[in-house]
């Protein structure tokens, strides 16, 4: 952590965070626990305050004590009394309806005299930590109540995932959010982005010559993103069943992180300069055919199986998951990105729930060389591989063939690997103080931008459509596998495997 206070600097602008949704599962477990690390490490403006507004009848210090638990079970750092001491005089809370637009007035007032007291001028940034099917609800009570006054230095907002449920309703409610908050101000947030191996991302790039020059069709064979998990949907199966595995994962994570994958060097890295490259990316992607979806596209939803020898039920046998679901639990998909950096190199995708084993990596495969000097039955030349690990281990991990001295003209793989092991999984606190952190000081590098948002509405739209209109032989694949067996043939066809590093090269 010592090394992130060198590397950061605390924030002079000062500021007033409202959580709408302040007593719920996100506060809890990711928003208050990065807010006392990022207290912890010195990046909090000196005049900074927290409005956590909820519909639970609460006093202030009730709120505190429960936050105090949440800080203990989910914070990286154990809670000292100095920093603890701190959170209370910064954080307090404000007991409201948020569905009722008269409340509002009154929740303007609250802040104002909140404001002159505490010194935040105000700059306010409104997170919406609630259910989406409030979000439109909260910005209109915003607007009517002039909470989103433009005249400070700032007036933000956050909206979590899912942004929509497809395209129209994606447009719907951005209308809504332009019409309050201006775009430069809309923090459509992606906790993945907040990883700071998906980050590392540009610097393995753009820091090192021996990968950007090659880093293209010329050198690369193909490109694989995995983000799978062994966990089901739990207690969200009334959310699961209306988002599934396209709207959860791939509209807004795994096309985040193909685009940060093959987009071009910016011209620097401020924020629209790296934005606009994302969205080309997400321009280029092929055409979405009749053709394309039946040859590309892998669904799949998982049934009964074994997962760390225990066993456990199928998705339709999950609470709140209707018995004869098609909603899928896993896809898998076939890609390429027409331009001349990617044209021909296939981007092989693939998500699900239940799988065999957590994990979040992405493989780079070089092309091979030609099996002339160094081939016969026994032993095969495995291509040159760039790992790029962000969960549950972080690093980078590079293979390549060497003599293996044991046996006579045998060549083995070797792997040169940055890997470090962590506990970091999914949407975690560390991700969030990043995503804080950020939105605090005004960068919005990380976070969607309206036009790519759009864009990636625009290829998962047609693949839900496709799902939705295909009724499919679910569940197609056991708990505790990796998935449907169509998802490997889906690379087999084209010569290729997906690639395992959970247990070393396989």
């Amino acid at each position: 952590m010592e090394q992130k206070k060198t590397q950061r600097n605390a924030i002079d602008l000062p500021g007033l965070l409202v959580i709408f949704g302040g007593t719920g599962d996100l506060t809890n477990r990711k928003l208050i626990p990065a807010i006392y690390n990022l207290i912890r490490d010195g990046l909090l403006p000196e005049h900074f305050k927290v409005l956590a507004v909820g519909r639970k009848e609460k006093t202030t210090q009730e709120y505190l004590i429960g936050i105090k638990e949440s800080i203990m079970k989910y914070s990286r750092n154990e809670i000292k009394e100095e920093i603890w001491n701190k959170i209370q005089s910064i954080v307090s809370y404000y007991k409201m309806d948020f569905t009722n637009l008269t409340q509002y007035e009154t929740l303007l007032s609250h802040v104002e005299k909140l404001e002159q007291k505490s010194k935040t001028k105000r700059n306010r940034i409104f997170y919406l930590a609630v259910a989406p099917e409030y979000f439109e609800t909260i910005i209109q009570g915003l607007q009517e109540s002039r909470l989103t006054d433009r005249s400070s230095d700032y007036n933000r907002v956050v909206i979590e995932k899912p942004f929509g449920k497809d395209l129209s309703t994606a447009r719907s409610l951005n209308q809504k959010i332009v019409h309050a908050f201006e775009e430069k101000n809309i923090y459509r947030i992606d906790h993945y982005l907040g990883k700071e191996m998906i980050q590392n991302i540009l610097v393995l790039r753009f820091c090192n010559f021996i990968f950007e020059s090659i880093w293209n069709n010329k050198y690369i064979d193909n490109i694989q993103i995995t983000l799978s998990e062994t966990l089901g949907v739990e207690s969200r199966g009334a959310y699961y069943e209306k988002s599934g595995a396209m709207r959860d994962m791939v509209q807004n994570h795994i096309l985040q992180i193909l685009s940060l994958i093959a987009m071009e060097p910016p011209v620097n890295l401020k924020m629209d300069s790296i934005r606009n490259e994302k969205q080309k990316v997400l321009e280029a992607m092929e055409e979405i055919s009749d053709e394309f979806l039946e040859k590309n596209v892998v669904f799949g939803q998982y049934g009964k199986g074994m997962i760390n020898g225990e066993s456990v039920a199928g998705y339709q046998q999950e609470k709140n998951v209707d018995p004869e679901s098609q909603t899928e639990t896993f896809v898998a998909l076939k890609m390429h990105i027409n331009n001349f950096r990617w044209s021909g190199t296939p981007f092989y995708i693939r998500t699900g729930k239940r799988l065999q084993k957590s994990c979040g990596e992405i493989v780079i495969q070089f092309k091979s060389m030609p099996e002339i000097l160094y081939y016969n039955n026994t032993f095969e030349q495995t291509p040159n591989l760039l790992v790029i690990k962000f969960q549950p281990g972080v690093g980078v991990k590079f293979c390549f063939n060497t003599k293996d001295f044991q046996v006579h003209n045998g060549i083995m793989t070797s792997q040169m690997d940055t890997s470090a092991v962590t506990t970091e999984q999914g949407n975690t606190p560390e991700a969030y103080e990043r995503l804080l952190y950020d939105i605090i000081r005004g960068d919005g590098t990380l976070f969607s931008r309206w036009d790519e948002v759009e864009a990636a509405w625009n290829v998962a739209d047609r693949l839900i459509q496709y799902r939705e209109q295909k009724k499919s032989p679910f569940p197609n694949y056991e708990a505790g596998s990796m998935g449907p067996v169509r998802a490997d043939i889906l690379l087999k066809e084209d010569g290729r495997k997906w690639w395992d590093f959970s247990g070393g090269l396989k």
